[in-house]
């Protein structure tokens, strides 16, 4: 293969690692935020939860307040059934002992039905504790993942830039500069195979001619339509620093 094509097919791998790299690293701020959100949706379940029971507990106690009034209502009324001194007075006291029963059986039934939900709200309230456990568990791990994912793509990065710049001193200013036009203006692809005639990226057929030259591997060969370098064959493995400087000789 002509070097300064094997030294651009190099340099596009290089280039499409670090715009990876430097891609993952510019969404850590989103990914940190998504984690926050992970945690602050769990919390808010929790409490939530909590919310949920406190109001049960509240809405019982107003009830048994009500309850605590009838009784001592009924209380009142039966004492008053024991003084009383005609029918009429005895039939009244006892509509309103009656009423009052009445009264307090369904506000006792009402007890019943709050008691039943803080069973239920209680359950959702451990629920929702265990989830936010396993939750903070889970994103802190996550947390130092990314961490530890974000310190090796600096280091990559680091060392990229370190291949690059021995390989861009190798190569011919020329063929640098074809390929730093057409990677600026395609968005960091620089390099295409030509497969079965066509530009494998912008999906244009070559002309024969064209074809049968990229299919050499011993020039510079663009893409008549998209302009990218061409080459032929499996991506090689990039140049080492030593292999640069080799075939720079």
């Amino acid at each position: 293969m002509f070097p300064d094509l094997e030294r651009v097919i190099a340099l596009q791998r290089l280039d499409s690692t670090a715009q990876d790299a430097q891609r993952r690293l510019a969404d850590e701020p989103e990914r940190a935020k998504a984690l926050d959100t992970r945690l602050d949706t769990a919390r808010q379940r929790l409490a939530d939860a909590k919310e949920g029971l406190a109001q049960n507990q509240n809405a019982r106690r107003v009830i048994e307040k009500d309850v605590a009034v009838h009784q001592a209502r009924l209380s009142k009324f039966r004492d008053q059934a024991m003084a009383v001194k005609t029918n009429q007075e005895y039939h009244a006291v006892q509509k309103e002992i009656g009423f009052s029963q009445a009264e307090i059986k369904a506000l006792e039934d009402k007890i019943l039905e709050r008691m039943i939900e803080a069973d239920e709200l209680s359950t959702r309230v451990k629920r929702a504790e265990a989830d936010l456990a396993a939750e903070l568990k889970a994103v802190e791990t996550d947390r130092k993942a990314m961490a530890t994912e974000s310190a090796d793509l600096k280091v990559l990065v680091d060392r990229i830039t370190s291949e690059r710049a021995a390989i861009v001193a190798a190569i011919d200013p020329e063929v640098l500069k074809i390929f730093e036009l057409v990677s600026k203006r395609r968005h960091g692809v620089a390099v295409a195979e030509a497969r079965d005639g066509i530009c494998s990226i912008c999906h244009v057929r070559l002309r024969p001619q064209v074809f049968n030259t990229v299919r050499r591997n011993h020039a510079i060969i663009q893409c008549d339509s998209c302009h990218r370098i061409l080459y032929f064959g499996s991506l090689p493995a990039p140049l080492s620093s030593d292999k640069v400087t080799q075939s720079a000789r």
